[in-house]
């Protein structure tokens, strides 16, 4: 049986995939594992079953056998360290991605979250420094690059990326790819009620 993703049954941002479900199920995507959806809405999300599962009663959920897993970026890593396609082989690249998977969760995100903009806007010029004229942080596009653009498309339409063009246009790359692409269209066929 594929693993079972916990998503919202009415989104409220209306499809858009800014939801932490979303970061799961585009790391799916993009290491070709199959996967089923299960829809909640906010009430079966405070029941005690789910809160078995997740005992904050948030999204998403990860199910894959006897695995249960909560927060985006565990569930995240658990994929990328099971499956190919979002880690390198080269040891020191790996490591390299596993930290920028840090950076976007623990340096950039808290930021974004927050509302703390004079020191979102420093981390961000920062990052538009490192990432120069790169297409991803570390030569090719791995789970570091799938968390960060996660985090950074929420700033979509701001004033925070249009002052660094290469961010923008990194968020851009991010969004066309084809298994964020498939992970935003969410078919039906996969969805099922809890």
């Amino acid at each position: 049986m594929p693993p079972i993703v916990s998503i919202f049954k009415s989104p409220p941002d209306g499809g858009r995939g800014f939801h932490r479900d979303m970061r799961v199920r585009w790391a799916l995507e993009e290491v070709g594992q199959p996967y089923q959806l299960r829809t909640l809405s906010f009430s079966e999300m405070r029941r005690p079953e789910y809160r078995k599962l997740h005992p904050f009663g948030q999204m998403p959920t990860y199910e894959d056998g006897d695995l249960v897993l909560f927060e985006s970026g565990a569930i995240v890593h658990h994929i990328a360290q099971e499956y190919p396609g979002l880690l390198p082989v080269d040891r020191n690249a790996k490591s390299r991605a596993v930290m920028w998977m840090f950076a976007a969760l623990n340096t950039i995100e808290p930021l974004v979250s927050f509302g703390n903009f004079g020191h979102l806007q420093q981390r961000l010029h920062e990052l538009s420094v490192v990432l120069g004229d790169n297409d991803w942080l570390d030569v090719e596009f791995s789970v570091g690059d799938l968390l960060m653009v996660a985090v950074l498309r929420t700033l979509s339409g701001s004033d925070f990326l249009e002052e660094s063009p290469n961010l923008r246009s990194y968020v851009t790359r991010g969004e066309a790819r084809p298994a964020f692409q498939r992970a935003l269209t969410m078919p039906a066929s996969l969805i099922r009620s809890a």
